[in-house]
């Protein structure tokens, strides 16, 4: 069975791809190990099998701001592999891991050879495009408070069968949370604790519970309708 099976992009689809990663590199990786850096002129994809990275852009001023994290089975790379343009971002391991690392001609071969590939990347392309968009419009709209909320919204999933409740787990650092939303650490800390105090959020020893994730959506959209 190929190793890519489980990928995103490939699962389910009956398509061969040994073939294909038989053409392509196998990367092991550490923590805190730069896989991507930004304005490399390298062009490969990566495919995450195995290990956590964190995707960063960097303003013109040098600060950092955080994208992503990705977990196995995705994918990143590809829009250098398309267009041969410079990295546009940092990824950098945040623990141990492997990766598939596929040359962009086999990359393009196996992408145009099979349009039910071709239709997810553009599926997954038209996501991040969309989710980009959005934190655009919060950072041009919204304070950092309801900056803050939507944020913790997008990286929270639900409670298990704990009714409207929802959580982030590990509990986020708030120097990460910080460096998402384009902000200081201290700023997080402070709005944290005043999220303490009206009973919102929850932190426990393994995660950060949102006990009223419909109150913080009502904020943010009363937000988003006071700047029109």
């Amino acid at each position: 069975m190929a190793r890519l099976a489980n990928v995103h992009l490939f699962k389910g689809l009956e398509i061969d791809l040994i073939p294909f990663e038989a053409r392509s590199n196998w990367r092991r990786f550490d923590p805190d190990e730069v896989l991507v850096d930004f304005d490399e002129l390298s062009t490969d994809v990566y495919f995450l099998l195995s290990g956590e990275v964190r995707v960063l852009m960097r303003t013109a001023s040098g600060r950092e701001v955080i994208l992503n994290e990705m977990k196995p089975g995705e994918v990143f790379g590809e829009l250098a592999a398309l267009d041969g343009i410079k990295r546009s971002a940092n990824v950098t391991a945040l623990t141990r891991g492997e990766a598939c690392v596929m040359p962009a001609a086999v990359f393009k071969e196996l992408l145009f050879a099979n349009r039910p590939v071709a239709e997810r990347l553009f599926c997954l392309m038209a996501s991040r495009l969309r989710e980009l968009n959005a934190k655009f419009m919060e950072q041009t709209v919204l304070d950092l408070r309801h900056r803050l909320y939507s944020e913790l919204l997008r990286l929270s999933v639900p409670r298990g069968d704990k009714g409207i409740e929802r959580v982030i787990t590990p509990p986020p650092f708030h120097h990460i949370v910080a460096a998402r939303i384009g902000c200081r650490r201290e700023q997080i800390t402070r709005e944290f604790s005043m999220l303490t105090q009206e009973g919102l959020i929850e932190r426990t020893r393994g995660a950060l519970i949102l006990r009223q994730p419909e109150v913080l959506k009502a904020r943010v959209a009363e937000a988003m309708r006071a700047d029109h």
